[in-house]
């Protein structure tokens, strides 16, 4: 199933970042060819998957493109702001 890959690897490098990996959780939503991820993280781990200038986010976002072509598939990445 398309997108399996995907979420395992978003959960992969989020648990490797973060302080609190129990804390980290990803959802998938199919749209078509696209895949939807939202990461869920602790609110103290922010910063850590969101990076300088986002460039740790946009890292990932690169990582989960390249994943995705190889998939035949689109990748999107949505990192939720806990409450």
């Amino acid at each position: 199933m398309k997108g399996e890959n995907l979420q395992g690897l978003v959960e992969f490098i989020a648990q490797s970042l973060v302080d609190q990996p129990t804390e980290v959780n990803v959802e998938k939503r199919q749209n078509g060819n696209t895949v939807h991820l939202d990461l869920y993280v602790a609110k103290e781990d922010m910063g850590r998957v969101i990076g300088r200038s986002g460039r740790v986010a946009n890292s990932i976002r690169t990582l989960l493109k390249v994943a995705a072509a190889r998939e035949g598939s689109r990748t999107k990445l949505d990192i939720v702001e806990p409450d």
